[in-house]
């Protein structure tokens, strides 16, 4: 069976059960949450707007794909007006107004989201488009739309422009407003943002890497990007992208997910139903995500078993149910003369760095973190530019993994933690002592020596 075939039955289903009601919403109506049949759907059958459930008695007013995913059996939302203020299951209602505004209402008749829209004119009405955009028309001309204010999914042919945003959910289960975003900076760039309760910073592009380095191009006059139906993204700043399954017809989204990954999903047609499958991703490294895993914790990868967060040796997690508060002390700070450095090979820490020692041996950089109250560890590794070792002293751990190792000719690049020696001598990390890393000068030539 095609896909066009399929997309055709699954909207003739869905359409022969709906009265013509739900095909716009005029002025002076409303839809009511108590109502299951209060619902929009676009003309070809492929959407349904309404009222989604989102926690136990809580709901949001959202838009998505009218055809169930199979291997999961939920909807896929890709649009929802009140992410941060859920309203109540019972006499809440989203009403189109007589002055043009389309007001969502909680129980308690309190305005939880508004288009702030004004219009004297009685034809205006609400409608959801074949292309998933939700639509308030005033004689044909709209006057506001759901496209130009995206929740966390791009659909194809929505423009994203300076003042859009796509922001992740905080779980899969919890549709709020999460601690990631897609975004134009101030030099027109398209990037992705960690941004959380007490640090902000970029990730992607790769920030330790020149703009130009990347293939993007600063202060250009525009600030707009759009995925095409076919699989092709194209941004004003030069990034393009074209999915692993480009010119083939199907249903496409591209999302900023819950673990901070920007990816391109298909819906592909499969013996059990449909399902999304990832044809391209921002960040093919995980852990290189900033906060996976929140300060004070090691994220570590693969792709057979994905990845996996962990407390640093001495920390215990501040929160058992949310990896993104991280790790909090389970000793007080060591002074100098008790202090001693656990080894973590082959890791990184980015970021939070406090000082570039150059031309340093660990013994040095060791000795300077001692006498450096706020320096809670160094990242030691070789500096092309500066033609030796050299260590990061840092003032907090965050962003921490553990990278892979390509050959024996790299060089290790290790963390150095300081801890109360006590701690340091109780360290047992059998599964890092099993990893065999090979010490190599920048000529090439390695030392046989297992560190």
């Amino acid at each position: 069976m095609s896909v066009t075939f399929h997309v055709f039955v699954v909207a003739i289903t869905i359409l022969s059960q709906l009265p013509t009601s739900c095909y716009g919403l005029r002025s002076g109506s409303s839809l009511n949450v108590e109502n299951k049949n209060d619902i929009l759907i676009s003309p070809n059958g492929l959407f349904t707007a309404g009222f989604h459930q989102v926690g136990e008695n809580a709901y949001g007013f959202a838009v998505w794909f009218s055809e169930q995913v199979a291997t999961t059996g939920s909807r896929t939302v890709v649009w929802m007006a009140n992410r941060d203020e859920p309203v109540n299951g019972k006499h809440s209602k989203l009403s189109l107004v007589e002055d043009g505004n389309l007001v969502l209402v909680d129980a308690g008749r309190r305005v939880i989201w508004s288009t702030n829209t004004k219009s004297t004119s009685p034809l205006v009405r609400l409608q959801l488009d074949n292309t998933g955009n939700l639509v308030l028309h005033e004689l044909g001309q709209s006057i506001w739309q759901s496209f130009d204010h995206p929740t966390d999914t791009l659909l194809p042919n929505q423009p994203f422009t300076k003042k859009t945003q796509l922001v992740s959910s905080r779980s899969s289960s919890n549709y709020s407003s999460g601690f990631y975003r897609l975004f134009f900076d101030y030099e027109s760039i398209l990037r992705l943002l960690y941004d959380a309760r007490e640090t902000t910073s970029l990730y992607w592009p790769d920030p330790r890497l020149l703009t130009y380095e990347v293939g993007r191009y600063q202060y250009n006059d525009r600030k707009i990007a759009i995925l095409d139906s076919n699989g092709q993204f194209i941004s004003s700043d030069g990034f393009k992208l074209v999915s692993a399954d480009y010119g083939t017809v199907r249903q496409r989204i591209m999302k900023i997910d819950i673990d901070g990954n920007l990816r391109l999903y298909s819906l592909v047609h499969h013996e059990n139903g449909m399902k999304w499958e990832i044809q391209w991703q921002a960040v093919s490294h995980s852990c290189t995500i900033h906060g996976t895993c929140g300060p004070n914790s090691l994220c570590t990868y693969s792709p057979k078993k994905f990845r996996k967060c962990s407390c640093l040796h001495g920390y215990k997690m501040v929160n058992s149910e949310d990896w993104s508060y991280g790790c909090e002390p389970e000793f007080k700070q060591c002074t100098q003369n008790d202090c001693d450095f656990l080894q973590l090979h082959n890791t990184e820490f980015y970021g939070y760095d406090t000082q570039l020692l150059g031309d340093r041996t660990v013994a040095s950089c060791k000795k300077d973190c001692l006498q450096d109250s706020t320096c809670i560890g160094f990242q030691y590794f070789w500096r092309n530019d500066l033609l030796g070792f050299a260590c990061f002293t840092k003032s907090s751990l965050q962003n921490g993994y553990r990278m892979g190792v390509k050959n024996r000719m790299e060089l290790d690049n290790s963390v150095f933690i300081k801890l109360p020696k006590s701690l340091v001598l109780s360290y047992n990390d059998t599964s890092h002592k099993s990893i065999k890393l090979y010490l190599s000068t920048p000529s090439g030539d390695a030392d046989n020596k297992v560190l």
